[in-house]
């Protein structure tokens, strides 16, 4: 690893291409194959694309490089939205370079590094209109006047950054859920499908990724 960059997301670089955060010491993509784990978690786990239409909106806690949001739009020409809540924004540059590792996700990586350095908080990928809401989901995401059909709940591992998958903030979910609406996530701790359980949605622990025993997906009555 090298030394921290200078941006809140405070990066060291495994192997000169996988950015990891030094503050919970965890890498922001699988390293067997971070455009398929997308993939299988977040699209997969939400039933998408299938579900899409025009005006569907996906929400997201952890925008990371948005890889996510680079697959979203790969997978779709509908006109669709894209809320993400992030506390530690990378720089563009940063953003960037880690993209380098996804040749197939070149031709929206250059205009998603265009948007994050010009510090744009709204912006079109594709189809897909974003919204980037900075700063600590747990005061951002109550005052949040929307509802999402879907979530990619993609913070890091609940045991290294437990504040972003507690009950209150779960409960935040299920309160910010359409009638109908999902949720995917990696992770199948214990104490985060109760929480969700808790927030009303049913919950499953399906197959992971590449390996992973286990993730998790739910959806809301």
């Amino acid at each position: 690893m090298t030394s921290s960059d200078q941006s809140p997301a405070a990066l060291t670089w495994r192997d000169g291409s996988t950015p990891v955060s030094t503050r919970f010491d965890d890498p922001y993509f699988s390293l067997a194959g971070g455009l398929a784990e997308t993939r299988h978690v977040f699209l997969a786990g939400n039933d998408l694309p299938a579900r899409f239409r025009p005006g569907f909106h996906i929400a997201e806690l952890g925008f990371g490089t948005g890889l996510n949001l680079i697959a979203t739009a790969l997978a779709t020409d509908l006109p669709i939205r894209f809320t993400s809540f992030e506390a530690f924004p990378m720089s563009g540059a940063e953003m960037a370079r880690a993209l380098q590792a996804f040749p197939e996700a070149a031709s929206l990586a250059a205009p998603l590094v265009d948007a994050i350095t010009r510090g744009a908080p709204r912006f079109n990928l594709g189809s897909v209109s974003v919204e980037l809401i900075l700063g600590d989901v747990r005061e951002t995401l109550p005052h949040w006047g929307e509802q999402a059909d879907a979530w990619f709940l993609d913070g890091f591992s609940p045991a290294k950054n437990p504040e972003m998958w507690g009950a209150d903030l779960m409960a935040e979910v299920g309160r910010h859920t359409a009638p109908g609406g999902s949720f995917a996530t990696y992770t199948a701790a214990g104490f985060v499908r109760r929480g969700l359980a808790a927030a009303g949605f049913t919950v499953a622990r399906v197959p992971g990724h590449a390996g992973k025993r286990h993730m998790s997906r739910g959806q809301k009555p």
